[in-house]
């Protein structure tokens, strides 16, 4: 698993302050007839879309898996290594989540059009 410094912190006081310490499981349900159980897939989609409205913005699951793999992307990260980290097992679909931002394909135009320059350099 990857996690960024500040991920990790935060989710080090997640567990600390959490109410069940020996789950192995790591987000569970904190309310309901389902405390204490492992929350689904669905069921951080809704937390999502109710925090989302709460602060007024209109984002959802799919739309972070979107971005990620944009930004990877326009980092210069490889297809392959942004299939592996979505879990895609088709390297199509992946490239559907990647919308090729207008600053890698200028990016990408410079650094070609420069080699062909020295190419035909006098």
């Amino acid at each position: 698993m990857y996690l960024s410094h500040d991920a990790q912190q935060a989710l080090l006081e997640y567990l600390k302050a959490r109410s069940f310490y020996r789950a192995k499981r790591l987000f569970l349900v904190d309310k309901g007839r389902c405390k204490g159980n492992p929350i689904s897939v669905r069921g951080i989609q809704k937390r999502m879309e109710h925090y989302a409205r709460q602060a007024g913005l209109k984002v959802c699951c799919q739309q972070l898996r979107h971005t990620m793999a944009t930004q990877l992307l326009n980092a210069d990260a490889d297809l392959v290594t942004i299939q592996d980290l979505l879990g895609h097992s088709r390297i199509k679909t992946t490239q559907r989540y990647c919308q090729v931002s207008n600053l890698k394909v200028q990016r990408d135009y410079q650094n070609a059009i420069g080699k062909v320059m020295q190419r035909h350099a006098l």
